[in-house]
């Protein structure tokens, strides 16, 4: 059961167009009770969708589902760049050359786009340069030059097709700005665009169905069910089981031996568990499990 007088966990919100990701936060913050409070992966003021927040001890988990790959709804307008690659911002260049453009062009387009690329983020992104976000830079009338990042679109699809408006389903690596990816297509047909609405619909195998509105932050039985334990929230991880004196020896920050049954464990991090609690994210070091993040019962916060 969600605990919210020390709660520990990670929770599911639907963002709504309009805060930050920073201004979810904040309000989880105040409706929970606690300052301790994570989100995995920033959202666009103007976008809306999943956000996974980690709340109390749970922020440890942060780096573990920062990473995940992330599912989105795209809905692109043709024939119009603006300096932000987004509604938020100015247009700055039209073109008609979208009214001759077939769906067969745009699938081809698009293949250029599946698999793993280098990607230039978007002037107006949170990207840092010399320390300070790209975005700062960039209001201030300084000139931005990013570098190009690798990322990976695992999945692309044209979902909806009504020119000048086109609708895409990415499925994409952590890191992937699908702002750009509407820019670079918009370059690939020579007409440019701009995306106009976008939405979050899933990270790693969570869904945004499973989220709740900030509205019902109230709603006890409405934070439960959006509620995810800190164990299920690792489901992705290689899990080990360990007994009370195992996980004693790991609540303390001590390896232990690791047992001869799991010595086909990967080396990367694993979830051990005690039952149905996470006991620590560990990892295997030569013949030990050497526990990295250790989640002792969670204590009230003062």
């Amino acid at each position: 059961m969600t605990d919210l007088a020390s709660p520990c966990g990670v929770l599911l919100v639907d963002k709504p167009a309009g805060p930050t990701s920073h201004d979810v936060v904040e309000r989880v913050r105040r409706e929970l009770g606690t300052h301790r409070v994570g989100h995995t992966g920033t959202l666009d003021p103007f976008a809306t969708g999943l956000l996974l927040l980690c709340v109390g001890p749970a922020t440890r988990l942060v780096e573990f589902l920062t990473e995940l790959p992330k599912r989105y709804l795209a809905d692109l307008r043709l024939g119009e760049s603006t300096t932000t690659d987004d509604p938020e911002g100015e247009v700055s260049a039209t073109s008609e050359g979208w009214r001759a453009l077939e769906r067969a062009r745009v699938e081809d387009a698009l293949a250029s786009f599946r698999g793993s690329f280098l990607q230039t983020p978007p002037p107006f992104s949170a990207k840092k340069v010399a320390g300070r976000p790209a975005h700062y830079r960039t209001r201030r009338g300084e000139v931005v030059v990013l570098t190009p990042v690798p990322v990976e679109v695992h999945g692309l699809k044209l979902a909806g097709w009504d020119p000048p408006a086109l609708q895409l389903d990415v499925l994409c690596s952590a890191g992937t700005y699908v702002r750009a990816l509407a820019r670079d297509l918009g370059e690939a047909l020579g007409t440019g665009a701009h995306v106009r609405t976008l939405r979050r619909i899933e990270v790693g195998r969570f869904r945004v169905r499973e989220a709740l509105e900030l509205e019902q932050l109230r709603d006890e039985g409405a934070v439960a069910r959006a509620w995810l334990s800190p164990a299920s929230a690792l489901g992705h991880l290689p899990r080990m089981a360990v007994g009370p004196d195992e996980a004693t020896r790991l609540a303390h920050g001590q390896p232990v031996p690791l047992p001869e049954r799991n010595a086909a464990l990967p080396d990367g991090p694993l979830a051990v568990v005690q039952g149905q609690e996470l006991v620590a994210v560990a990892v295997r070091v030569g013949e030990c499990l050497l526990p990295r993040k250790v989640f002792a019962p969670a204590q009230p916060e003062r």
